[in-house]
C-alpha cells in the first residue's frame, strides 16, 4: 500500500507541477481573458496539497498499517480527481454543472484527513 501511495503521489506531484507551469505560462492569456485564473490556481493548489497527503498516507500506512490509512489515501486520490479534475474540466469546457462535482472532492479530502486523524488516534 505504501509503495502505491508513493507512486501515485509522485505522479500526481509531477502532473501538478506541470499543470501549474502550463497555467502560468501557456494559459495565462486564456485564464485572464475568461477570468478563470483564481479557479485554476485553486485546482492546482488542492491538487498539490493532496498529492503530498498521499505521501503522508504512505508514511502512516507503514507506521500504523490498517484500513483507515488505506482509505485515507484512496479518498485523497478521489478528492484530487473530483475536486481538481472537475475544476480543470470546468475551465477548459466551460460547462457550468461541473462545478457541482467539486464539493464531492472536498468532502473526500475532509474524510481522508479525518481517517488519518483516527488512524493516529487509535495507534
Amino acid at each position: 500500500m505504501e509503495r502505491n501511495f508513493v507512486l501515485l503521489g509522485s505522479v500526481l506531484m509531477f502532473v501538478g507541477v506541470g499543470a501549474g507551469a502550463f497555467g502560468a505560462h501557456g494559459l495565462s492569456e486564456y485564464l485572464t481573458k475568461h477570468n478563470l485564473g483564481a479557479t485554476f490556481e485553486t485546482a492546482v493548489r488542492y491538487h498539490m496539497i493532496h498529492a503530498l497527503a498521499l505521501f503522508i498516507a504512505a508514511w502512516m500506512a507503514a507506521r500504523w498499517p490498517g484500513a483507515l490509512t488505506s482509505w485515507a489515501g484512496y479518498l485523497f486520490l478521489a478528492g484530487i480527481i473530483l475536486f481538481s479534475g472537475s475544476l480543470y474540466l470546468l475551465i477548459f469546457t466551460r460547462i457550468k454543472w461541473l462545478g457541482a462535482i467539486t464539493p464531492l472532492g472536498g468532502a473526500a479530502f475532509l474524510a481522508g484527513w479525518a481517517l488519518l486523524f483516527l488512524a493516529a488516534w487509535r495507534n
